[in-house]
């Protein structure tokens, strides 16, 4: 049953087949397959960087807040919200790993979806309001899941730096998916006004801004109502996420967006696997050369441990240059990660060090990249 379906990405782990959705299970790091062997010098240097620099993931869903009251859902979507959330622990692991924060992102289509032939789909239309309501929602839950931990909601770039030396998480509050707009683009600034800093234009629903990966095309690419959320997503300082996207979609917003965008969590065709979730080099580099990132994504497809993720990050800094290398791990939604804990968060630096990626990219890789790319769209914001 495993073999039948295939990981489309994001909450995809559905897709793995059977009941207990094994591939998503929150390892403790001690389950988790490394293979290599941890080297105590190189484990205390990496804790060195990671106290000194913010450790950013561009796309997680951390304690899998985004489940609760959930109601509308396919039977495969009840089983999945059955195993509940788990902030408290994902504030625990951010600490004991010294990550700073990161993506804490809504799924805006969570409520369509279902396991269709061999992956994970949008089966359904929204009813009138749903979108909104389960946008509301999701975005009431996190807010009161961010009161109870003590953490803190990231506003602007500057705040990592502020949020960290308070010995607090930083929340960056991102949706995949921009099925909630509803085709309105007033919402967009509605969603900045709630603190949303970043959207995914599209998830598994093909929606009114564009096709996605996927699927078969049904938009023709990026849509009108698409290039003017790119254009308000500008104006306002929110970060463009072309993950999921149709390679048309993403060609197409580079062509209309005027800042750097980031394609959070994916890997490049070709390189050790082929799958319709990652992008082609030559988007890639396209990406790369509007000064954007590309976030290294731990899924188990062509990877079974945490040194394959590794591989993929000097692939990724290969081909791009290291400058435009992320990390964005869908933490707690990933399909078999082979990360899988914030608290394996220093081994991963320490092999990137022993394997000689360098401080200053490593640096870059754990928050400095995106940082540099929020900062930019940040400063092109216009009132």
């Amino acid at each position: 049953m495993r073999r039948r379906y295939v990981l489309l990405g994001g909450i995809g782990a559905l897709a793995a087949g059977g009941a207990a959705f094994a591939g998503l299970r929150v390892l403790h790091p001690d389950e988790a397959p490394l293979g290599f062997e941890p080297d105590g010098r190189f484990v205390a240097q990496a804790r060195s960087l990671l106290e000194l620099h913010p450790a950013i993931d561009v796309h997680a869903h951390p304690g899998r807040t985004f489940v609760r009251g959930a109601t509308g859902l396919s039977p495969a979507l009840i089983a999945f919200s059955a195993r509940g959330t788990s902030e408290s622990s994902a504030f625990d692991d951010m600490r004991a790993g010294l990550v700073c924060g990161g993506s804490f992102s809504l799924v805006a289509d969570f409520q369509t979806l279902d396991l269709q032939g061999e992956g994970l789909a949008s089966t359904r239309e929204f009813s009138p309001g749903e979108a909104r309501a389960s946008y509301e929602r999701q975005l009431a839950n996190l807010r009161a899941v961010i009161a109870a931990g003590g953490a803190a909601f990231v506003a602007q770039p500057a705040d990592f730096e502020r949020i960290k030396s308070e010995g607090r998480a930083a929340v960056l509050v991102t949706v995949e998916g921009a099925d909630f707009l509803d085709g309105d683009i007033a919402n967009v600034a509605r969603s900045f006004e709630d603190g949303v800093r970043s959207i995914t234009l599209v998830h598994y629903r093909p929606n009114e801004l564009g096709d996605i990966q996927t699927a078969p095309a049904v938009r023709g690419g990026l849509t009108p109502f698409g290039a003017d959320v790119i254009r308000e997503m500008d104006r306002l300082g929110m970060v463009v996420d072309l993950a999921h996207a149709a390679e048309p979609v993403v060609s197409m917003a580079l062509d209309v967006g005027e800042r750097p965008m980031m394609c959070s969590h994916t890997h490049l065709q070709g390189h050790g696997a082929t799958h319709p979730r990652f992008l082609s080099e030559g988007l890639a580099r396209a990406i790369a050369e509007r000064g954007g990132v590309i976030g290294a994504w731990p899924a188990g497809i062509g990877a079974t441990t945490m040194s394959d993720y590794v591989d993929r990050i000097f692939e990724l800094s290969e081909a791009l240059g290291p400058d435009h290398v992320a990390m964005g791990t869908d933490m707690d939604a990933n399909y078999k990660p082979v990360f899988t804990s914030y608290r394996q968060m220093p081994l991963l630096v320490s092999e990137l060090l022993r394997r000689g990626y360098g401080e200053d990219n490593i640096v870059k890789f754990i928050g400095g990249n995106f940082l540099r790319v929020f900062a930019a769209v940040w400063a092109g914001r216009r009132a």
